[in-house]
């Protein structure tokens, strides 16, 4: 008798830690995630961008000899085109969270991050 109740109290004690240890990897790996909401503003990086082409392009037309800067603009917004959607994928493996357009969320949360300052140093030529 007293070997089948250590037998039973034993099993519930494994299966206590099971399930402690399966809540406990639900909550790191699933839910803590789902409440950060990352959000970036694609609109505002794109303007710096294209503030950026455009005084390097206004000033070249000003220039006599302008062909090199016109390339290195040029070049500048195929770089800028090529990395954007790559940073945009890489933005929710980095943080662990959803990621959203900012005009997407109604208002911040305390769960919300910031993620526009990331965004643009991604797409910023090294």
């Amino acid at each position: 008798m007293k070997a089948s109740v250590l037998h039973w109290l034993a099993h519930g004690l494994v299966t206590l830690f099971v399930v402690a240890a399966s809540l406990a990897a639900y909550d790191r790996w699933v839910l803590r995630p789902a409440l950060v909401i990352g959000v970036v503003d694609v609109a505002e990086v794109y303007r710096a961008k294209e503030a950026e082409f455009t005084q390097i392009l206004t000033e070249t037309l000003s220039q006599p000899h302008s062909e090199e800067d016109r390339q290195k603009a040029l070049s500048m917004a195929k770089t800028f085109a090529q990395r954007l959607p790559a940073a945009l994928d890489e933005l929710p493996r980095e943080c662990g969270c959803l990621v959203l357009l900012k005009t997407a969320v109604a208002g911040p949360t305390p769960n919300t991050v910031d993620l526009t300052t990331q965004l643009r140093r991604k797409v910023e030529a090294p």
